[in-house]
């Protein structure tokens, strides 16, 4: 079947092939690389599969699954290039595809689980050595191949991109040669750490190459959700329960009816869908629906007064208490300690806010036996599960056609909207394009969980951090208490612990979680000791906190990179922070300004000193840290969501205010610590510090601690007040 396009958009919406069962394709340029869907790979039906992720024509080309769903980090090229490097693929014939939503076989382990969800900055650093062994295995089978061909041993042969070559007499085969031959034994060959190439033997790890979605960007063709038309397809949208545990008892449903275009509407478990022959149509139709809901535990939640009372929360010793660490002896710590220092931080909820709206299209085959889905899924097993689950099949009778994403950030490694959409696409028997208002996903948003904090350091007579308390309250669970350990300080005595409360509010992982408010808790506890022993704040943690080697390298890093200990022009100041996430460590530092007459905060310069282990694509990677540094920067300064008779208060970017481009700091400088250790996360790193480096600035600005996140113009004036 083919796809229609409105002649109109072809420009920017028009490209779409591979209806079922197939990927789509995209030609990239005049460079002889392209994107190669199952559309074309198809036609050459004598291509030779290798393992689960490559096969090769006998043209040369070797297309490679990549299981790096694409949202603007990379990953869709990075992952594919790791596993060209130990296959030693020519990469200007390299085509790319993307994997199919099968965990079982293009799944990475965590966990002791298979996942493909791409978030937790986990693509690259839990690919790596599957990748690296996948080609290394594909590597295997050319020259055993080549071997048998030429009468030799293996072990005699080498290969170059794109060739196995034999050193004793110049003899060359192409692996498309090879492919037309070859034999695929059964089982693979094993591959050995032994037998990976080393470093020095690199030609794309650690170099890169430029990213395959970025022309596709350029040029309109790229294919998100929102692009995708099907034949007879129909559009949906939705109006879910203003409180997030609301459902609908009844709605105009007969006059909705009668409205143009209009062909139903389905009762959802906690909202109402109409569907239309156009999005206008089911527009209009939702602006006109008049539901009664029954609002549930949520409807009166109040978010502001929740926050306030999470302190009672803290002092209750009959919470629900989860226990995150208990390191020596804590009361002995506190009992002979020569200062306690104890500060509370409060944190609001953050929304997401990623460009392209929430949207999926899914089509059921005539005998509701198969179906196929369109989205752009950071997690494209967990929307094949979703989907499976709502029509009553089985996972693998629906196909996922993966797209691009507009922006993810968490939200879209959930699948939930793409199920809603199968539920609709089978109420009304055709296929259905189901699109989010960005209305409705602030209002049904899934957060960033608020939170108080409070934190307790107890100093021994030489002035050493050896007592560490810290309690995190609020809903959330696992999304509570990330980033809330401190590794990068050797502390002896310590006792986190996480203190639940239950809402029913809707909450979602979010770029680096609760990172953003606990090292912004404990970094300015930290600072504030620094401060009251007149000390550097660089040597403080150095020496007192006893930061562990690793730490110690970003901080000198950081502070090279900055000249840490320049005079700052007048009315500057610099501050310091530093996080881990996903295995990395960061040390950052910022140079802000104060309107003190408006409150606004300017970050004119950031720092960033990153470990991150061995850089695979040094130039995805800086941008990915870049990107969150501006990500951390908005939410910090700028983003909050609040809820009163449990409804959401913001309503769009005119209320739920980012960051714009005048605000965008002048300088940003990246530079990653160069160690020879494993790949480790990236795409979280740059945004954690932020908050605890901007407070520890406007402290050195004003002398005035900023407790409550974001610090927006009006809070911070009333701290300067105080």
């Amino acid at each position: 079947m083919t796809m229609t396009v409105d002649k109109g958009q072809i420009s920017r919406r028009g490209v779409l092939a591979g209806l079922g069962g197939m990927s789509f394709g995209l030609a990239l340029g005049t460079d002889g690389v392209s994107l190669f869907g199952a559309a074309e790979a198809n036609t050459q039906a004598d291509a030779k599969v290798f393992n689960a992720w490559v096969r090769i024509a006998p043209n040369g080309t070797v297309t490679i699954y990549s299981a790096g769903a694409e949202m603007g980090q990379g990953s869709m090229t990075s992952l594919p290039m790791i596993l060209a490097e130990e296959m030693d693929a020519d990469w200007s014939k390299v085509a790319i595809e993307m994997a199919p939503a099968d965990r079982n076989v293009y799944g990475y382990t965590f966990n002791n689980a298979r996942d493909m969800a791409i978030v937790g900055s986990r693509a690259v650093m839990l690919y790596f050595n599957d990748l690296r062994t996948a080609g290394a295995q594909v590597r295997k089978v050319l020259l055993a191949n080549a071997a048998e061909k030429w009468g030799v041993a293996a072990a005699t042969l080498r290969t170059e991109p794109g060739f196995v070559v034999n050193p004793a007499n110049g003899q060359r085969l192409s692996y498309g040669e090879i492919a037309a031959f070859g034999k695929i034994p059964s089982p693979l060959p094993t591959v050995a750490a032994s037998e990976l190439k080393p470093r020095k033997d690199w030609r794309l790890i650690t170099k890169g190459v430029a990213r395959r979605d970025t022309p596709l960007k350029v040029n309109g063709s790229a294919v998100y959700g929102m692009d995708v038309r099907l034949p007879g397809m129909v559009y949906a949208t939705t109006l879910h329960a203003p409180a997030h545990t609301g459902v609908p008892q009844s709605w105009n449903d007969a006059d909705i009816k009668k409205m143009p275009g209009v062909i139903g509407t389905v009762r959802l478990p906690n909202g109402v869908a109409i569907v239309a022959q156009h999005f206008e149509q089911a527009m209009a139709a939702r602006n006109a629906l008049k539901v009664t809901w029954n609002s549930g535990a949520a409807g009166s939640f109040n978010s502001e007064k929740a926050l306030e009372d999470y302190v009672k929360v803290h002092h209750d010793a009959n919470a629900q208490i989860t226990n995150l660490e208990k390191k020596g002896d804590i009361n002995a710590a506190f009992a002979g300690a020569a200062k306690i220092t104890k500060a509370e931080f409060r944190s609001d909820y953050g929304y997401h806010a990623q460009m392209e709206p929430l949207n999926a299209v899914v089509r059921i085959a005539d005998n509701g036996q198969s179906a196929e889905v369109w989205e752009g899924s950071q997690a494209p097993d967990a929307t094949r599960d979703q989907v499976a689950k709502a029509l009553g099949l089985k996972p693998e009778q629906v196909t996922m056609h993966q797209c691009y994403m507009g922006g993810g950030f968490g939200r879209r490694s959930l699948g939930d909207y793409a199920g809603e959409c199968a539920s609709i696409a089978k109420e009304v028997r055709r296929p259905v394009k189901l699109i989010w208002t960005r209305e409705e996903d602030i209002a049904h948003g899934m957060f960033r969980p608020q939170s108080f904090q409070c934190v307790e350091a107890a100093q021994d007579a030489s002035g050493k951090v050896v007592g560490w308390k810290h309690c995190v309250v609020g809903e959330g669970g696992v999304l509570l208490h990330t980033g809330i350990r401190i590794p990068y300080y050797d502390i002896p005595n310590q006792n986190i612990e996480r203190r639940g409360v239950s809402h029913g509010i809707r909450l979602k992982h979010w770029r680096a979680v609760g990172h953003v408010f606990n090292v912004f808790a404990i970094e300015s506890v930290v600072d504030e000791m620094a401060v009251a022993a007149n000390m550097d704040p660089v040597e403080f943690r150095l020496q007192r906190m006893a930061a562990t080697p690793k730490a110690r390298k970003c901080f000198e890093t950081v502070a090279q990179m900055c000249d840490w200990k320049a005079p700052r022009p007048a009315g500057r100041a610099l501050g310091l922070s530093i996080t881990e996430r996903s295995g990395s460590l960061g040390a950052g530092v910022v140079e802000i300004s104060l309107n003190r007459e408006t409150g606004k905060i300017k970050v004119h310069k950031v720092w960033g000193a990153i470990d991150g282990g061995i850089i695979v694509t040094p130039a995805p990677a800086k941008a990915n840290v870049e990107s969150a540094i501006i990500y951390g920067l908005s939410s910090i300064l700028h983003e909050r969501v609040t809820m009163k008779d449990g409804a959401v208060q913001q309503t769009n970017f005119h209320d739920y205010e980012l960051m714009r481009m005048s605000d965008l700091p002048e300088e940003m400088h990246v530079q990653f610590v160069d160690v020879e250790t494993r790949p480790t996360g990236l795409g979280e790193i740059g945004n954690p510090f932020i908050a605890g480096a901007i407070a520890n600035a406007v402290h050195r600005l004003t002398g005035k601690r900023l407790r409550h996140m974001p610090f927006t113009p009006e809070r911070v004036l009333e701290t300067l007040k105080a």
